[in-house]
């Protein structure tokens, strides 16, 4: 009854908005008419000037450019683009006739990133507009990915490093009870980058593993869950209510395990004085199982709500402190395993986090 679950990433075409510049209302219309069949949404413009405006209004994922055109031309165009703070980083892939080695490199030495010769294919121009969409998403989350380490391990490298400094100075003066409280500390942020560092790796996992999906016993997954919070829970003094039995989904379980992890330690943290985390599944009309945690914590605001889930975004800003890396990686595990994650939650009424995993009824038998 295993089910195979691919670890490639699809990338979601409809999100993304790409701009066409080229003086032919023939290939615009093509272009046109055949990328937004895959869900773009795509703009046009017939010259450099209005290519400027475009952008620097519009802001597109990508620009295709065409080379030889009236007044500014391609090139022109290009530098320009990237003379502009708002439009430098928008990857251009030139369309065009011309198939001198010098003038492809002219126009990487003005910044595009690619090259594509007319007469135009549409099926090279939607691999390469995928590619490099695929290569700026991935930068965008390795610069936040990066962003959010640093910034989650010099916390508790900062105090190692100024107890440890402490220790060093005073330690011939300090009573036994005060060198022992330092270490303490000390061992506490060792364990928390320890932490950090094996979430680092479960998300290397989730991204290029591939897994067996099997029918989850899930009451044994929170049970599991539970016992490696039991410190929090204790320190809290919190209640965690369960329901007396659980619909069968399928998934892979220790991953589903460290996304009951992430919620319950979430909820045991941002709940109420004495937080009470109730849990329960709901089976949906479309096949899949609804997975909550509810807290009795002050609930959050709508803003606070779509970031909570964003790719490595820590959310000191705009969230409530604690909550970046651990629920960017729940959201990678399920979205991995087929479901999806999502948060409801009203001020003064608490939060409810949740996932969804597919119901066994879904698995094909002859598979």
């Amino acid at each position: 009854m295993g089910l195979i679950i691919d670890m490639e990433e699809s990338l979601m075409t409809e999100k993304h908005t790409i701009l066409i510049v080229d003086d032919n209302p023939t290939n615009l219309g093509v272009l046109f008419d055949y990328l937004r069949s895959f869900g773009f949404k795509v703009l046009i413009a017939q010259d450099g000037k209005g290519a400027l405006q475009r952008a620097s209004h519009a802001k597109p994922d990508i620009i295709l450019l065409d080379v030889l055109m009236p007044g500014l031309n391609g090139f022109e165009t290009c530098q320009r683009l990237k003379e502009q703070e708002e439009t430098r980083d928008i990857p251009i892939i030139f369309m065009t006739a011309l198939s001198d080695t010098v003038d492809k490199v002219k126009g990487f030495e003005l910044g595009a990133v690619d090259y594509i010769t007319k007469p135009l294919q549409h099926e090279e121009v939607l691999a390469r507009i995928n590619a490099h969409l695929t290569i700026r998403r991935q930068n965008r989350e390795l610069d936040a990915f990066a962003h959010t380490v640093a910034h989650d391990l010099q916390n508790p490298l900062g105090i190692i490093l100024s107890y440890s400094h402490i220790l060093l100075e005073d330690l011939p003066t300090m009573e036994v009870e005060q060198a022992l409280e330092v270490l303490h500390r000390i061992r506490q942020a060792g364990e928390k980058m320890n932490n950090i560092i094996e979430a680092l790796l479960l998300l290397a996992g989730v991204h290029k593993e591939e897994v067996e999906m099997a029918p989850l016993n899930m009451a044994d997954v929170v049970a599991q869950a539970q016992q490696r919070l039991d410190l929090m829970i204790n320190k809290h003094h919190g209640d965690i209510i369960q329901p007396r039995s659980w619909p069968i989904a399928v998934g892979y379980a220790p991953w589903v395990e460290e996304v009951w992890v992430n919620y319950l330690s979430n909820g045991l943290k941002y709940g109420g004085s004495a937080p009470c985390l109730e849990l329960g599944a709901t089976p949906q009309a479309d096949g899949m199982i609804r997975f909550w945690v509810k807290d009795n914590g002050p609930g959050l605001t709508p803003e606070r709500q779509k970031s909570l889930f964003a790719e490595f975004i820590r959310l000191g800003e705009v969230r409530v402190e604690g909550r970046g890396l651990g629920l960017s990686i729940v959201r990678r595990i399920v979205e991995k395993l087929g479901g999806e994650v999502g948060v409801e939650s009203h001020i003064g009424q608490g939060s409810l986090f949740f996932f969804t995993l597919p119901s066994i009824e879904t698995i094909d038998p002859n598979r």
